[in-house]
């Protein structure tokens, strides 16, 4: 059976080192570990920015850098390994982080003070290394190596979960811009508010709709409940309750709330009926 090009490294000329014995590759490297410095790196199947992306990594995760070349880097996720191409300059050394953003976005500031021109934005799932504290005005800030500064109640410590129920996280992404790709607080599709979601919670899940479509335990459609997946070919949707379904759609170009018979109906025109039921345990 032939691998997954989306969660293995290899090519002709070069493959991941754990790959050794089930794929044909010139050389076998283990990788070099980084960590993207940037808000939110693009991951593409090719090297070329013209190409659509497969997914996105969140500032401060870790990934496995196996080449270099022409500005482009070839990397494999740590969190869910998935394999793509980047810019060169979206990453630097491995860092170890403390913190991670719980807001939808978050401003980084120059400094412990909310009327400085931000610095640039975070997403929900970014990861920080906080390296002391502030407090300016009554607000609490964590501060990262640069000087920079974050709202301290806008972070968790890395370890601890923003609770138990993925649902709640995901509806506080309602109105995010859909992106085909988008896996953040800026833009996201429907495979990526699951994992986003979960991830917030403590569960790790695949990234794409196919993936996901045999994570957890199948159910029936009379059976359905919060916090069950809808599956249709290339979509997923959650279930907020028996009814109501929310999603990362292209009809409306958002996180919306839909209720469930209704979208059924319109999506089966392009996409027919669902096909599977999943429940997360």
């Amino acid at each position: 059976m032939e691998l997954d090009r989306r969660l293995n490294a290899f090519r002709p000329d070069l493959a991941a080192d754990t790959l050794e014995g089930r794929v044909e590759a010139a050389r076998f490297v283990r990788g070099e570990p980084a960590s993207v410095i940037v808000p939110v790196a693009a991951l593409r199947p090719v090297p070329d920015l013209a190409r659509g992306i497969d997914t996105e990594l969140l500032h401060g995760e870790g990934i496995r850098v196996f080449d270099r070349a022409a500005g482009f880097a070839w990397v494999q996720s740590d969190w869910d390994g998935y394999v793509g191409y980047l810019p060169e300059e979206m990453i630097g050394p491995q860092s170890a982080p403390t913190h991670r953003i719980t807001a939808p976005r978050t401003f980084l500031y120059p400094q412990a003070e909310l009327r400085k021109p931000p610095v640039t934005s975070l997403s929900m799932g970014s990861l920080i290394t906080v390296v002391g504290e502030a407090e300016t005005r009554g607000t609490r800030y964590f501060l990262l190596p640069s000087g920079e500064a974050v709202i301290a109640a806008h972070c968790l410590p890395v370890g601890e979960t923003a609770g138990d129920d993925y649902v709640a996280i995901a509806s506080r992404l309602l109105e995010t811009p859909y992106l085909w790709g988008g896996r953040s607080g800026f833009g996201i599709d429907c495979s990526g508010l699951v994992q986003l979601a979960l991830m917030m919670v403590g569960k790790k899940a695949p990234r794409d709709s196919d993936m996901q479509a045999s994570f957890g335990e199948p159910i029936g459609r009379e059976e359905l409940r919060r916090g069950d997946l809808v599956f249709w070919k290339g979509h997923v949707g959650i279930m907020e309750d028996a009814e109501t379904l929310l999603h990362a759609n292209g009809h409306t170009m958002t996180v919306a709330r839909e209720n469930f018979e209704a979208a059924v109906k319109r999506i089966g025109w392009l996409y027919d009926l669902p096909t599977g039921y999943r429940r997360i345990v």
